[in-house]
């Protein structure tokens, strides 16, 4: 099971079990399982759950690394994903950074989110591998292994696999959110 920060984040804003719980759509017994790391939640529970602590998603996962040089090694990177999206994001980058870099694994039939989400950013994607939609607005573009797409987050966006095989890419965001 995965180790989160809910429960320092949770008490740092003076929020109960309940409070967060409500706010977030979810069950109390779910925050207390998660706290616990007695199970692992969606990825669309930590994104609700990150957006009530008003905090980027993957600080939920990693203490702010101190270090002027942080070395993230494959391994060890924090790793959150939805069977139902069929997307897993690793974080290549350090928590607490102004820059969080998070590598996307996307599966054929598969999307960031049920709809258009938005965040207050601005985003560059690579694709690494494969093909992948980006839909920003009401713009939608389809982007082949090496092409890339910078775009301003707080515009509802989301990331589609249209395609037969799994597509790969990074993307960087600053500063870090949901």
């Amino acid at each position: 099971m995965t180790v989160t920060r809910i429960r320092e984040f949770r008490t740092l804003r003076g929020l109960t079990v309940r409070q967060l719980a409500d706010q977030a759509g979810v069950s109390t017994g779910l925050i207390s399982q998660v706290e616990r790391g007695v199970t692992d939640p969606s990825l669309e529970t930590m994104r609700r759950i990150a957006e009530v602590l008003d905090i980027p998603l993957f600080s939920l996962f990693q203490e702010p690394d101190e270090e002027t040089v942080a070395v993230i090694r494959h391994d060890d990177r924090y790793r959150i994903s939805s069977p139902h999206h069929a997307i897993t994001y690793t974080r290549a980058s350090p928590g607490g950074a102004k820059l969080e870099v998070l590598e996307g694994v996307l599966e054929p039939g598969g999307a960031s989110s049920d709809e258009l989400r938005s965040h207050p950013s601005e985003e560059c994607v690579v694709v690494i591998a494969g093909r992948l939609t980006v839909q920003v607005g009401e713009q939608t573009h389809v982007l082949k292994t090496g092409d890339s797409c910078h775009f301003d987050s707080a515009i509802p966006h989301r990331f589609r696999n249209d395609g037969r095989t799994t597509a790969r890419f990074l993307v960087s965001v600053t500063p870090p959110s949901y």
